[in-house]
């Protein structure tokens, strides 16, 4: 089994636990003790265990009781319960308790691991069903887009309302941001869905080739349609329009204000049906002062514009982006991946994401590939990545730790937010808490 399942071992007696975590070791688990419940306890919340071991009888408290409060703290703990006597009782009132099985002493070390092997084959599982029921819970109109940050909310709101319109739309963000993703949920939440949506990056290939494909051309021996005539009634997405040639924008701004287009080589124009929806990660109205971009296609396109706002604006979706990346990826590597530890995500939210979505896309990519076990841990993300963000704290004290992720977290939303009243508002502290905690964190600006 790989190192990376953590078990928490509760058991006063020295010897038992002594000879319980030489076993475990040796079986590839990684092993935190405890003697007493609060020890117990103290542990459980610094980190999170897959599986607690615990004695029945504790000094200072019961095992069962114990077990309650350890899936409180982390509802996904699997728990074996100790007990000196096989009895029906105490295995019904283990069992009404939560715990998974139960141990009898002595401790027998094939038992153990038996009963670990089930623990872990039925956690997968459940971890598994527990995603599937968390993706069917949400009942969403655009269900290609994961997240459900304010920001998010905010952008499917807009988007829901373009959608339902026939306007030409322009999409502004960053590269990785998704664009593309979001004009497809834009054709598909309005009244064309039934239609098709024709892709075509503007780059920087050779002029002729890309006005063939978007106009068309019936020279002769090279007759094509063009993608504004095949598209029908439906949408073309017209990907990075910044990179469009000046020639070839006043051609787009014609088929966009008088619905025709005439194909190169062509004599008689034809009639341009379709929805046109383009990004840029530009400054379009910069290109426009620089000569670089017309004038006239730039209003034409800026009337209806929605900006997609960088991972780093919508932190808070990580998690879930994360969860449906690794699902994806698992299904396509043919790997049983089902989550990322807590360490992890800690990690993934405070990176920086300059490549956005798609930088963490390949991230979990990756993850998966390198992964050896069921969950992904910071060892399996890509190295350069580990330098984005700030590091874990290297201790085990749970009030430096706090202390860091507060840091982490207030200088996030300041990042975000940088008018400190509207920042401390989105904290829910006061402006005057706010400049102590800056002052007191080390908090630079």
């Amino acid at each position: 089994m790989p190192n990376t399942r953590s078990i928490l071992v509760v058991e006063d007696e020295q010897v038992i636990r002594n000879s319980l975590r030489e076993f475990l070791a040796e079986e590839g688990f990684t092993v935190t003790e405890a003697g007493s419940v609060a020890e117990a306890l103290n542990f459980a919340r610094q980190r999170d265990f897959q599986v607690a071991i615990c004695d029945v009888r504790l000094p200072d408290g019961d095992g069962v009781q114990l077990l309650r409060k350890l899936q409180q703290i982390n509802p996904s703990v699997f728990v074996l319960i100790i007990t000196a006597y096989a009895t029906v009782e105490n295995a019904v009132e283990a069992f009404k308790a939560g715990a998974f099985d139960y141990l009898v002493k002595p401790v027998i070390f094939d038992d153990v691991a038996n009963k670990l092997r089930r623990v872990y084959q039925f956690r997968d599982l459940f971890l598994e069903n527990q995603r599937l029921r968390k993706e069917l819970a949400q009942p969403r109109q655009f269900n290609q887009i994961v997240g459900s940050s304010q920001p998010l909310k905010e952008l499917e709101s807009a988007i829901a309302k373009v959608a339902a319109t026939n306007s030409t739309v322009l999409l502004v963000g960053e590269s990785g941001t998704g664009k593309e993703l979001f004009a497809r949920a834009i054709h598909g939440g309005g009244p064309r869905k039934e239609e098709k949506l024709l892709a075509v990056s503007c780059d920087t290939r050779p002029v002729e080739l890309l006005e063939a494909e978007l106009f068309g051309n019936e020279g002769p021996g090279n007759h094509q349609p063009g993608v504004l005539r095949s598209a029908g009634d439906g949408t073309v997405f017209l990907d990075e329009i910044s990179q469009l040639p000046m020639g070839t924008q006043t051609r787009l701004l014609r088929a966009i204000e008088y619905q025709e287009a005439m194909p190169s080589g062509g004599s008689e124009p034809y009639r341009v049906a379709c929805r046109i929806i383009a990004s840029t990660s530009q400054e379009l109205m910069r290109l426009v002062g620089e000569g670089e971009f017309q004038e006239d296609l730039f209003y034409r396109l800026d009337g209806v514009k929605i900006r997609i706002p960088p991972l780093r604006e919508r932190i808070d979706d990580v998690p879930e982006l994360v969860d449906h990346f690794i699902a994806r990826h698992s299904r396509a590597i043919g790997k049983r991946v089902t989550s990322a530890t807590s360490d992890t995500i800690r990690l993934l939210m405070a990176a920086q994401w300059k490549g956005n979505v798609r930088q963490l896309d390949n991230a979990i990519e990756r993850a998966v590939i390198m992964c050896d076990g069921t969950q992904i841990t910071p060892q399996d993300l890509p190295p350069d990545l580990l330098g984005l963000g700030q590091p874990l704290p290297d201790t085990d004290d749970l009030r430096s730790a706090l202390r860091h992720y507060e840091r982490l977290h207030i200088t996030r939303v300041l990042r975000q937010w940088p008018d400190k009243r509207e920042a401390a508002k989105r904290l829910r502290l006061g402006l005057s808490s706010l400049y102590r905690k800056i002052e007191e964190l080390g908090i630079e600006l």
